[in-house]
């Protein structure tokens, strides 16, 4: 059997060091960079290897913003919950 893994999810609390850590420190490309209500989302993977990639998110929505949850990319993905458990 042959696995392939195109896309990894990891949860970031502070964009600016991630990015800093996968870009500068391993030498990771930026695919992607998006910013929405305050939150981003940024895509990077290993030069040379299109196909693969990790997503670094917002584990939660901040105080104040609004907006329907994260939708799960095509293919599936496990369902997050960004509510507060605490409002």
């Amino acid at each position: 059997m042959d696995i392939s893994i195109h896309a990894s999810f990891l949860p970031q609390n502070d964009p600016d060091a991630a990015l800093g850590f996968y870009r500068d420190t391993l030498g990771f490309e930026v695919r992607n960079d998006v910013g929405y209500a305050g939150m981003r989302w940024i895509t990077v993977g290993p030069p040379g290897q299109p196909g693969t990639s990790i997503v670094l998110y917002p584990p939660k929505r901040p105080r104040g913003a609004t907006g329907a949850s994260p939708v799960v990319p095509a293919g599936g993905g496990a369902r997050r919950s960004t509510r507060a458990r605490d409002e």
